[in-house]
Formats: C-alpha cells, sequence, structure tokens
C-alpha cells in the first residue's frame, strides 16, 4: 500500500514524528510520497519583506491567496528551502528523499487562472493578474519509477502551467491528485486530530465517514481552513484515493496513529463509490 502524507504548513505543525514514522514505514517495505506545504512561511517572508499578504473571498465562500508576481517569487523561494530542509531532514533518518516541485518532470501540472473571481465589499468583481492555478495532471509514472528505484519523493507546489511558467497551488489538492494518481492513502497531517462537529471540542470529533449522508455531515462540521481538507478529500477520493485520514501532526506516531484510525478517516463509499 502506497502512503501519500501531506505535511501541513501550519507554524503548529511540528514534522518531526511524521518524518521519523516516514523511515519506519519505508523500512517495513511500504512506499511513502510526501507533499508539504508552507503557507506560512510564505506570509512571514513576506512580512520580512514589507510585503502585506493578499487572501481573497471567492463567490462561494473560499478563501484564497492571491498571488501576484511579486509574491509567486517569494512562494518559489520559500518553498524551495523548505523542501530541501526536509530532503535533507529525511536523509538524516536514513531515507533516500529526492525533492521535486511541480516543473520537475512537470510531476504536476495544469493550467493557469490569471484572473479570479472575488466578492469584495458584498460585490462580485474579477481580479487579473494571478499567478495560480489548478492541478490537472500527476506525473505518477516519475514517482513510481523512483519509488520503484528506492527513493522517497518530496513533493511540492508550484506547479508547471501549460504557458510555460510555474504559478502557485493549494498543496492539499496538490496531495490529493497525487494520491488520486497513485490509488494511495493520504493521511493528511494538520494541527488538529480531525473533523470536529464543534470546533471547540475534539471529543466531537467525526471518526469514520462511510455514506453520503454522513459526507454531508462532514461537509457541514467542517469550517475555516478545514473546509479545504475536505474538498481536497473528495477530489483525492473521487481520482482513486482508496482512503483519507484527516490527523494530528503533533500526535506522538502521528501517521502510524492515523492509519490505525486516530484521527477522521474517508471512505471512497462517502461519495457513493462502490
Amino acid at each position: 500500500m502506497t502512503v501519500v502524507v501531506k505535511i501541513g504548513g501550519a507554524r503548529a505543525v511540528d514534522p518531526e514524528g511524521a518524518l521519523s514514522d516516514i523511515g519506519s514505514l519505508i523500512e517495513a517495505g511500504e512506499p511513502v510520497v510526501v507533499v508539504h506545504g508552507g503557507s506560512t512561511a510564505v506570509d512571514e517572508t513576506l512580512e520580512r519583506l514589507d510585503i502585506e499578504p493578499d487572501y481573497v473571498e471567492t463567490p462561494s465562500g473560499v478563501v484564497g491567496r492571491f498571488t501576484d508576481a511579486e509574491t509567486m517569487d517569494v512562494f518559489k523561494m520559500v518553498f524551495g528551502k523548505l523542501n530541501v530542509d526536509l530532503v535533507t531532514q529525511l536523509q538524516t533518518m536514513g531515507v533516500n528523499a529526492v525533492g521535486l516541485s511541480g516543473p520537475d518532470g512537470q510531476v504536476l501540472s495544469g493550467t493557469r487562472k490569471s484572473a479570479v473571481r472575488v466578492l469584495e465589499d458584498g460585490k462580485r468583481k474579477i481580479r487579473r493578474g494571478d499567478h495560480s492555478g489548478t492541478i490537472e495532471s500527476v506525473n505518477d509514472d516519475l514517482l513510481e519509477l523512483l519509488i520503484e528505484a528506492g527513493y522517497t519523493p518530496v513533493v511540492t507546489v508550484p506547479m508547471y502551467a501549460a504557458e510555460g511558467t510555474a504559478v502557485n497551488s493549494d498543496a492539499d489538492r496538490a496531495a490529493a491528485a497525487v494520491a488520486g494518481a497513485l490509488g494511495a492513502t493520504l493521511v493528511e497531517l494538520t494541527d488538529v486530530s480531525g473533523v470536529y462537529r464543534d470546533p471547540d471540542d475534539s471529543a466531537t470529533r467525526i471518526e469514520t465517514v462511510e455514506s453520503p449522508a454522513e459526507f454531508d455531515d462532514l461537509e457541514a462540521a467542517a469550517e475555516g481552513f478545514m473546509g479545504r481538507k475536505v474538498m481536497a478529500a473528495e477530489e483525492a477520493l473521487q481520482s482513486g484515493a482508496t482512503a483519507v485520514i484527516i490527523a494530528d501532526a503533533n500526535a506522538e506516531k502521528p501517521i502510524h496513529r492515523a492509519l490505525d484510525g486516530d484521527g477522521t478517516t474517508i471512505r471512497p463509499s462517502a461519495l457513493g463509490e462502490p
């Protein structure tokens, strides 16, 4: 069973336990692909450069980053550093990791969406000059080639756009695309232990989602950043992932615990799939 591990970029996420688990999974013969985020590090770098991060709300209510050309340059710099740091940490643990950004072998590719619809002051507007897009293709042949040769891919956005440029894309959705392409289990590690019915009460965690009605409940419970993770989980399952688990990155042995059911587990049957 291939496991795709998404390591979140939030300040509260400590990747140390996850990286240790990756080493033990690989030692046991389980293939692993790592996908990482880093939006918090991008915001911190923008702040040091005295550049204001620009977040916009779509008409459907989803909040996302507007990435202009200047922010895109910072994005590439920061994610490159994060990728090198994770690869280096894995190497010190005996994991033969290989860092890949979207343009490397076009491992993540799609189409740039330079104009986006936004909601400002209650009015729908179009903003132009965005450097972002949606991943439409994963080079799973490259990932499988690396895995078969004994390497552990560590994948990050930006993605390669058909126009011949690198553009921003959501890291959760990147992990979903990779998991779907590989028919893998996706472990989404974040700073909480799953999706809670009451965001302030971990005792209300939704444990397992196996039917369309339960998935409707999950969507209703997912607030803020968790809404994006649930959307990514749906995309992963629709494209071939065997399961998605949203779990706590900071727990002891977080990946092993997630695979043993400690988190919110979403199965293909939740989307009406057989």
